[in-house]
């Protein structure tokens, strides 16, 4: 358990340094992202889909608004695009996170811990409820990531892996790619009640998660 917490630190760390970077260098803002789909929205669907796959997938290594370029998305692209090229963007960041993990996070892990007992204890901590982490993760920022790659070090298959994310994932992106769609920049309400409901349902389902577990704990004792 406590090389898991402690791996899980560690990714959020570098996340959270990427994302305060991003935030405080003015480097790309939501009023920057905003004024680029403008600019793009009477070109070719194709040049802005794309644009919106590359901005989700560097979300891997750099921290981007995930939820705002999905709402985005449904507005400049409408709902059946924006679902295409989101959960595009998405799942090449979590294979990637995934694939790139699978194969050295063996390497990390040692540099993290010589003991094979804790390692051993990760992975089947994981392995164990990591579906249910992966289906939840949208509840969280950064969660997704580091979930992806955790997945990828902990040798989860890659059937499950894509099980839990797309159970996870597409009821999410269809929700905030519908509201984006239904919105505009006048009456943003629509995508407003879609983030606040589908992230309080998230966390409503987490704090459930959490107490069953405690409770199981107290009746092994």
């Amino acid at each position: 358990m406590k090389l898991l917490i402690k791996t899980i630190l560690i990714l959020a760390t570098i996340f959270t340094i990427t994302l305060l970077a991003i935030k405080f260098s003015g480097i790309l803002t939501i009023e920057d992202i905003k004024e680029i789909f403008t600019n793009l929205k009477s070109q070719p669907s194709y040049i802005l889909g794309s644009l919106i796959v590359l901005l989700l997938f560097i979300d891997l290594f750099i921290a981007v608004p995930t939820m705002t370029i999905i709402i985005l998305s449904g507005y400049f692209l409408g709902f059946e695009l924006a679902l295409l090229y989101t959960t595009i963007g998405l799942l090449s960041a979590s294979l990637t996170g995934y694939f790139l993990s699978k194969k050295y996070g063996k390497k990390i892990l040692d540099k993290l811990s010589q003991d094979e007992e804790q390692k051993l204890e990760m992975r089947e901590l994981f392995n164990k409820h990591g579906v249910l982490v992966l289906v939840l993760s949208r509840a969280v920022p950064m969660l997704p990531e580091i979930s992806s790659c955790l997945a990828g070090t902990c040798k989860m298959s890659l059937k499950r892996f894509l099980l839990a994310w797309f159970l996870g994932t597409v009821p999410y992106v269809c929700v905030m790619s519908y509201a984006g769609s239904i919105s505009n920049l006048d009456n943003p309400m629509p995508a407003v009640y879609a983030a606040l409901g589908i992230t309080i349902l998230f966390w409503f389902v987490w704090m459930i998660f959490i107490k069953f577990n405690k409770e199981k704990k107290l009746e092994n004792i």
